[in-house]
């Protein structure tokens, strides 16, 4: 395993981390003992970072995170997240400070290392409808009583050490006003084989509905580190689809149909950058995200111990040649010709 330092802060993380979220389903789904296993296994390879939030099945990702790694008596770098829905609005700071509260229970930890605000900013008032928190408005954040002024509370009373938020696409002016209060080190961002936008301007012909404006390009420069999530596109970059076959059982089915066929050309269309080291697909979609200086650390979704084993050793690899990196730069340009 390699590490990389997040941004210009003390923290260094592991190439690759332990993602806790739902589409692989582990921590959600998984027995207490392939959750132990899993994360034992995970620490001997040497991933030191654990990402996790409330919303990962109502806390029982963060549960189930806590119980094993009392169990294994190891301490990682743990970060987990805050959403902000309509309930919340007439108090973020405090709902902020609350929910880490929660979140520090459920896992039995004193602080987190990473807290992050899971609402992706937004310039304009996107409104935020029953459990919805995918976005918020940038005034929500920054006004008195916001989200700001609640992570303020969590670094100066020592619940957390650093913070971040994640990106969501088509919000890079927000972002970036985000990045001018100084407060944020890490942003979680989509990074893939598929959308690229996080690290390319987008290709005029690639289908890609959020476009993430070449951030990690500026937050590298401003010194604040980045987390890939959903590295394989949601299972899109995987040798199941890639043949037309199930997914593991503890993960979530997201295509079907017309929309299935179209992701397994996708996939075996990116095929060839493995052919040089006989990488699978998934490790392609690793190794094309950590080639990227401004990545600090890729969040795996494991289903199983055996994932993490066969993805670690892409840390070894070596990066796409540039006749690869023509190759696949055509593929975007074309709409991976689908």
């Amino acid at each position: 395993m390699r590490y990389r330092r997040m941004g210009d802060s003390s923290l260094k993380l592991s190439e690759i981390a332990f993602g806790c979220g739902g589409n692989a389903g582990l921590m959600t789904r998984g027995s207490p003992a392939e959750q132990t296993r899993a994360i034992a296994r995970a620490l001997e390879l040497g991933i030191t970072y654990f990402d996790n939030a409330p919303d990962y099945a109502a806390g029982v990702a963060e549960q189930n995170l806590g119980r094993a790694l009392r169990e294994l008596k190891a301490r990682p770098i743990v970060n987990s997240k805050v959403e902000i829905r309509a309930a919340d609005l007439g108090d973020i700071a405090g709902h902020v400070v609350r929910s880490v509260d929660a979140s520090l229970a459920r896992l039995g930890l004193e602080h987190l290392d990473i807290v992050q605000i899971h609402n992706g900013p937004s310039l304009r008032n996107p409104g935020i409808e029953g459990k919805d928190y995918r976005q918020l408005w940038i005034e929500d954040y920054l006004r008195p009583n916001g989200a700001l002024e609640g992570v303020h509370r969590l670094l100066k009373a020592g619940k957390a050490r650093y913070a971040g938020f994640i990106c969501r696409g088509n919000d890079i002016e927000a972002v970036r006003k985000l990045f001018d209060t100084g407060v944020f080190k890490l942003i979680n961002v989509p990074y893939t084989l598929v959308n690229p936008t996080a690290g390319y301007e987008k290709p005029a012909d690639l289908d890609a509905k959020s476009d993430f404006g070449g951030v990690l390009n500026e937050a590298h420069s401003r010194g604040i580190g980045a987390a890939i999530y959903s590295p394989l596109a949601s299972g899109l970059i995987t040798e199941e689809t890639a043949d037309g076959r199930g997914q593991h059982p503890l993960a979530r089915v997201n295509a079907e149909g017309e929309t299935a066929l179209r992701h397994q050309k996708i996939a075996q269309s990116l095929r060839f950058l493995g052919e040089r080291e006989g990488l699978t697909l998934p490790q392609i979609g690793y190794r094309f995200i950590l080639d990227h200086t401004g990545v600090t650390t890729v969040l795996g979704g494991f289903s199983s111990a055996e994932q993490i084993e066969q993805l670690v050793p892409v840390t070894e690899a070596a990066p796409f040649n540039p006749e690869a990196m023509a190759r696949l730069n055509a593929l975007w340009a074309s709409g991976f010709g689908v």
